[in-house]
């Protein structure tokens, strides 16, 4: 599977319109998409400690995706393209001004999402659904690139990391927003321990899903949730109830507290009578940041390095997808009928059992086997590989890079909103310059 899950999720309308729901409303979407969440930290794929219950029991439920990968192993990139479907290189997210880097979105970068592109709630829009995105944007905080001008019709959440906290001098604390206009900042109205770990934010970010799903159901729209919480992103984070409940250390607590937003979510569902009107899928950005720490960085199983890194451990992301009545446990939903390629399209879950193409994970899963001493298994692959790469340099149509300035001046020194709460700071002299991106 791919990262980009745009193309993914527009046959999913359109099958499930022709095919099973004739007349009626669209399913529902919910993406919950984590932050720095690795491969080996849901206990289906693998996690000695099973510590996330509620997620085993959503892949058990529906279609686990052993194989599926990111566009990018760096946050910006990866959630561009996520709802682009389109990857980095073509959609604007990444930098020429370092070799090979994609870069994300600091407080001082300048760009952000294209006006050009299209968003996934930019089409679902044309097909009367509701939008709204819980939790982390990142693709750009300028007033023009934030999510209601991106076809979001609602947000609460933060268009950066949570990093800080910042005297707010010279660089200010991280806003959040609810709509269009901020209702605090990071580490000051919206607190985050620092010490302890200790944040109520996670409970906030699943109060606000749950409310908007009620209000959806109540309204009899067809909705889309796109829930990106960012409690395994470093500083990780997790609220009293889970602090040192865990046997990984802080970071286990902030993913045991994302398991049981889960399973609150698909509980409401179940609750309010529209689990089998709503497709929900759960992956995350990119893989762990091993760099964080052993106590702020999750585990990418056996797989070489994490995030920022295009090995396995970096690109691959654990994934399910969950649609009771429409995905039966361990299969799935045949989205091109008549049209599978041998080979290649599957509709029934075996490929957890087959060998990645180029590296033989049974035989070396650090991906240090030498592939230079090329095998037939090796030759066969990269004679089907090699036209497909060729094919895209031949016709690769890069966007115009969006993240080679910064500016101080950008930063969130005045947002949207900051007078009502008397929380405006004094905006500095404007003075770009090209930002720089060391490996």
């Amino acid at each position: 599977m791919s990262g980009p899950v745009l193309t993914f999720l527009c046959a999913l309308i359109c099958f499930s319109c022709a095919e099973k729901l004739g007349a009626a409303s669209p399913p529902n979407i919910i993406i919950m998409l984590m932050d720095d969440m690795g491969w080996g930290d849901l206990g289906v794929l693998g996690q000695p400690s099973k510590e996330t219950p509620n997620l085993d029991a959503m892949a058990a439920q529906g279609m686990l995706f052993p194989n599926f990968y990111t566009a990018n192993p760096l946050c910006s990139p990866s959630r561009a393209a996520l709802l682009t479907g389109r990857l980095p290189v073509r959609n604007g997210f990444y930098t020429t001004n370092g070799h090979a880097r994609n870069a994300y979105t600091p407080q001082e970068i300048v760009g952000g999402i294209s006006r050009d592109e299209i968003l996934l709630p930019q089409i679902l829009k044309k097909k009367g659904y509701i939008s709204k995105i819980v939790g982390k944007w990142h693709l750009g905080h300028r007033a023009q690139y934030l999510p209601l001008k991106n076809g979001f019709h609602q947000w609460f959440g933060a268009p950066n990391c949570h990093f800080g906290p910042y005297n707010n001098s010279g660089r200010p604390n991280v806003p959040v927003y609810n709509n269009s206009e901020m209702v605090g900042r990071y580490y000051e109205e919206f607190q985050i321990d620092r010490k302890t770990g200790e944040s109520n934010l996670t409970q906030i970010y699943l109060q606000e899903g749950l409310d908007f799903i009620n209000g959806q159901r109540l309204a009899q729209q067809p909705f889309f949730l796109y829930w990106a919480a960012d409690a395994t992103h470093a500083p990780v984070y997790a609220s009293r109830r889970f602090l040192g409940k865990s046997q990984r250390g802080r970071y286990g607590d902030a993913v045991m507290e994302l398991d049981y937003s889960v399973g609150q979510i698909l509980s409401r569902l179940r609750t309010l009578g529209i689990e089998n009107s709503t497709f929900v899928f759960f992956t995350s950005d990119n893989g762990a940041a091993l760099t964080s720490g052993p106590s702020e960085s999750g585990s990418n199983g056996p797989f070489l390095c994490g995030k920022e890194t295009t090995y396995e451990g970096g690109m691959r992301e654990p994934a399910i997808a969950w649609w009771p009545g429409h995905i039966t446990a361990g299969k799935g939903v045949n989205f091109c009928p008549g049209q599978e390629v041998p080979g290649v399209t599957t509709h029934e879950q075996k490929e957890h059992t087959m060998q990645p193409l180029i590296f033989h994970l049974g035989r070396d899963p650090g991906e240090k086997f030498p592939i230079s001493v090329l095998t037939e298994e090796y030759q066969d692959v990269l004679s089907r590989i090699s036209p497909v790469v060729d094919h895209h340099k031949k016709t690769l149509v890069a966007g115009i890079p969006q993240l080679n300035m910064c500016d101080v001046a950008v930063m969130n020194w005045a947002p949207a909103g900051c007078e009502k709460l008397g929380k405006c700071l004094k905006v500095p002299e404007s003075s770009p310059w090209k930002c720089e991106w060391p490996h």
